[in-house]
């Protein structure tokens, strides 16, 4: 089955017909959703999210675009949140964490800090918890790296990778798949498509971070770009096949067990049945 690993299903873009979105996205053979949290201001919103379909998953973690309004009181919140979430099997990772250092405000040297201060602590309770990561990678992956070498095994996602080959490389030997989605779908992406097509199947991943990072088929010249839904990752899945030469269903099956096996609790997750 397909497996998006990054969807931001609780975005407000979804308000009004999420059911709908969720019922789409299993007609194009959608069996697992990955939602990650961005702020403990959504930590219960992912969660009740998850357990409402078949194939939900949530990840709890601090984005670093929200870095700048987080206190160190938020990261006493994730860790009781995790210890918590600990016996919840649709809880699957820490996440989403990371660095950017693409925004203007946050490559600010005291916000740099700041940023670099919580993914060290979130990266510490992934070890301490013995849970995957799922990592934002934004001009940022030899620092990222440089963490991840310092800890015990952690292992997860590169969400959206967009490095190069060494730094792919270096991600995979730390026990990382990377997310592909939208970006590869642009024949102008090609680095990103050379990774795609040139980087080992079972490193790679399918994902749409919807509503964000539309795939091609979306965008409309001069006109307004119509929603990503996380029924694209169908599509999205065709793309990477064409890259590679090979059939859609051996994409599917390959970046279905790779999801499993760098999210050990996914497997679980999709045959949960929880209350909230």
């Amino acid at each position: 089955m397909l497996i998006d690993t990054h969807c931001h299903l609780d975005a407000s873009e979804f308000l009004a017909d999420r059911k709908a979105v969720i019922e789409r996205a299993a007609l194009q053979g959608v069996g697992a959703i990955i939602i990650p949290a961005v702020s403990t201001a959504n930590f219960d919103a992912v969660r009740k999210l998850a357990h409402s379909f078949k194939g939900g998953a949530y990840a709890l973690g601090i984005h670093p675009i929200c870095i700048p309004d987080a206190q160190d009181s938020d990261l006493d919140e994730l860790e009781s949140r995790i210890d918590a979430s600990l016996d919840d099997p649709r809880f699957v990772a820490i996440g989403e964490i990371g660095l950017d250092f693409f925004i203007p405000a946050l490559k600010e040297p005291s916000m740099r800090d700041k940023q670099e201060a919580f993914y060290a602590a979130q990266l510490a309770l992934a070890e301490r918890y013995g849970l995957p990561v799922v990592l934002h990678v934004r001009r940022s992956q030899d620092l990222l790296l440089k963490h991840l070498r310092r800890r015990g095994p952690i292992g997860g996602i590169a969400h959206a990778f967009n490095g190069s080959f060494q730094q792919a490389q270096q991600f995979i030997e730390l026990g990382f798949a990377l997310g592909f989605g939208g970006a590869m779908t642009f024949t102008r992406a090609l680095q990103i498509r050379r990774l795609a097509e040139q980087l080992p199947l079972h490193a790679l991943l399918l994902e749409t971070d919807a509503p964000d990072i539309p795939p091609s088929w979306l965008g409309r010249p001069g006109g307004p770009t119509p929603r990503n839904e996380p029924g694209e990752v169908a599509r999205i899945a065709d793309t990477m096949a064409e890259l590679r030469g090979c059939n859609r269903e051996e994409i599917v099956q390959a970046t279905a067990q790779n999801a499993q096996r760098v999210l050990p609790r996914l497997r679980e997750a999709m045959g949960a049945a929880v209350p909230v």
